[in-house]
């Protein structure tokens, strides 16, 4: 044998020995890439119930939408109607009960000041009496 001949050999060998080296992480890789494969299938099987699940309960989430705005159009209604409602019995009896309390605070006034005017006329004439009675 010559020394290009072992030389070959050693190289081969050296080739062989880095191919299996190299088989080793790339079998690795494989299975890795297999229980990927498998996840996202799993994942991809899980998603359609969950999507159709979200769907029914986004339709469901609509129509209880349409009744919450049939009822807020009803409500505001109601509202407008009572505010009529409001305004015509303050226009009606507004007015009349203002001079009736306006009135009866006059009446209040009146025979407070007169009772004072009295109470006072009162204390004067005792205190003459007094004063005459003193002298």
């Amino acid at each position: 044998m010559s020394g290009g001949a072992i030389a070959g050999v050693i190289a081969a060998g050296a080739f062989a020995l880095l191919v299996l080296l190299l088989a080793v992480p790339l079998l690795k890789l494989g299975r890795t890439l297999d229980e990927a494969t498998l996840a996202i299938r799993k994942a991809h099987e899980g998603a359609v119930p969950l999507l159709s699940s979200a769907n029914t309960t986004i339709t469901s989430m609509n129509a209880q939408l349409d009744t919450v705005d049939g009822i807020a159009k009803d409500v505001g209604n109601i509202t407008t109607n009572a505010a009529a409602l409001s305004s015509v019995v303050s226009s009606t009896l507004g007015s009349p009960l203002i001079k009736i309390a306006a009135f009866s605070y006059g009446v209040r006034r009146t025979v407070t000041h007169r009772r004072d005017e009295e109470a006072l006329r009162a204390s004067r004439r005792q205190h003459r009496r007094a004063r005459r009675e003193g002298r």
